[in-house]
């Protein structure tokens, strides 16, 4: 029998009124099937405190949606997601969620927050002295509201373990996917955002489980020439060379970058081999000489140097902490290989 995935069954709970993308945002990522894609299957479940009936939500028309579970299926999950809904003080949210995501969080499950369901969380007593985010509109409410809880009000997300908060809307994807990343890897968390079509991560700067990223292009006019330079990391790119292959002026492209993605080409490049090389420290066997020339650095030296800054941690020290060590060949194995 093979071993059970750290993230096989995933509860979402709605509260009222329910905010639509946020809670789209936890269906894309887990709520799909997308065995074909070679990505592992999830038991999700849509939770709230009253299930089968109209649950309304924040959009402007009358639109409502339906939980297909109660409160009763949560604890046990391996995930507990928060689906955001409008801030409010926390007496003022239902009793029996915030006692089911005490209890889920005491026996053993991960609690992620979207946006301002990190307000949940607080309110059920979880953020007291632990590191989190919001939605930046809400910090100040947050801040006021659970004074003991270490608000980050930079983080796109905050991993803290056994409790993700995210930031505002969108950034949502990236907590969802770095938990994706976290648990299953690499591979399943880029096969679930090409599908998405959004980057598997956004990194910037900080350290790696605080993140603050740097906006990357979702827009279709630089889209093309992004994702063929991702194709072709190996390859030395200037600004002027990715202006050619887009057809613009130097000017053109450099100020259509700078508002498409919030960075220059350089930065945004640099990110992208940094990304590509924690992939190839984790799922391969490489080399840092060799990853430093497969994703486009010149050198191992560059590579260490860039890695570090934005990472905090050299290569083979990233390959330590983050890669479990492969188990050693049984007896049975060396005879299946003989």
């Amino acid at each position: 029998m093979s071993p059970r995935s750290p993230l096989s069954s995933v509860s979402v709970i709605l509260v009222e009124p329910v905010s639509v993308f946020e809670f789209g945002v936890a269906v894309e990522v887990f709520g799909l099937d997308r065995t074909e894609d070679g990505v592992p299957r999830f038991d999700f479940r849509v939770c709230a405190e009253r299930p089968g009936g109209p649950l309304a939500t924040t959009t402007t028309s009358a639109l409502t949606v339906s939980a297909t579970h109660g409160l009763d299926t949560v604890v046990g999950s391996d995930l507990v997601i928060v689906a955001a809904t409008p801030a409010r003080a926390g007496s003022e949210y239902p009793a029996a969620v915030l006692d089911v995501l005490r209890r889920a969080h005491a026996a053993g499950s991960t609690l992620l927050s979207l946006c301002s369901g990190s307000f949940v969380l607080g309110a059920a007593g979880l953020l007291d002295g632990r590191p989190c985010t919001t939605h930046w509109r809400h910090v100040a409410a947050m801040q006021q509201e659970f004074p003991l809880a270490r608000l980050d009000p930079r983080a796109l997300f905050v991993d803290d373990g056994d409790i993700i908060t995210s930031a505002g809307t969108a950034a949502g994807i990236d907590a969802c996917l770095h938990l994706v990343r976290r648990e299953l890897g690499t591979a399943v968390a880029t096969r679930i955002a090409r599908l998405m079509v959004v980057p598997p991560q956004r990194d910037g700067g900080q350290q790696q489980f605080v993140e603050t990223p740097i906006p990357t292009s979702t827009a279709a006019s630089l889209a093309p020439v992004l994702a063929w330079v991702l194709d072709h990391l190996a390859d030395q790119h200037t600004a002027s060379s990715l202006a050619r292959r887009a057809a613009t002026s130097d000017r053109t492209f450099a100020r259509r970058f700078s508002a498409e993605t919030g960075t220059t080409p350089h930065r945004w490049l640099v990110q992208q081999r940094i990304l590509a090389a924690r992939s190839l420290l984790e799922e391969s066997d490489l080399g840092v000489e060799q990853i430093a020339a497969r994703v486009g650095f010149n050198s191992a030296v560059v590579l260490r140097e860039h890695f570090r800054r934005e990472i905090g941690l050299a290569p083979v020290d990233y390959r330590r902490r983050f890669v479990a060590p492969k188990p050693a060949a049984t007896p049975a194995d060396l005879e299946l290989s003989a």
